[in-house]
């Protein structure tokens, strides 16, 4: 009787699977990263694999659908995500933001003392015309 070696058929067809997945997600971010239109031709060309097989992979199915879905029309594509805000510059927008914020609030503060000081001198002054 042959041994049994179903076991290392399933090791070797996981492991192929993990590797063509792999090269799928590496494809996908490569397209997204160059701005490069996604679709599931485009992926399973740069990946290497067949897009009946993307279509079978729900994360990836579900990941290209999303990118397609919120691409900007062909007349205008999306720019390259190296040219896109990252986290760090969206935080420091946000963190100059409040600094101006915080600067202004100061300034209308002041503005306002400013003007409650002018109206009091001018009540002063009508008062002391008047006696």
């Amino acid at each position: 009787m042959p041994a049994d070696n179903t076991r290392f058929l399933l090791q070797a067809a996981r492991g192929r699977h993990e590797a063509t997945t792999t090269r799928a997600q590496e494809a996908l971010r490569r397209l997204d990263r160059a701005g490069s239109p996604v679709s599931f031709r485009a992926v399973a060309e740069a990946a290497g694999v067949s897009r009946a097989w993307l279509y079978r992979q729900p994360d990836l199915r579900a990941e290209i659908d999303r990118l397609r879905t919120g691409q900007a029309p062909a007349s205008r594509p999306r720019p390259p995500a190296t040219q896109r805000g990252s986290d760090e510059s969206r935080q420091r927008r946000v963190e100059t933001l409040l600094e101006d914020n915080a600067r202004l609030r100061t300034e209308n503060t002041h503005l306002h003392e400013q003007v409650a000081r002018l109206l009091g001198e001018r009540r002063d002054h009508r008062v002391n015309a008047s006696e």
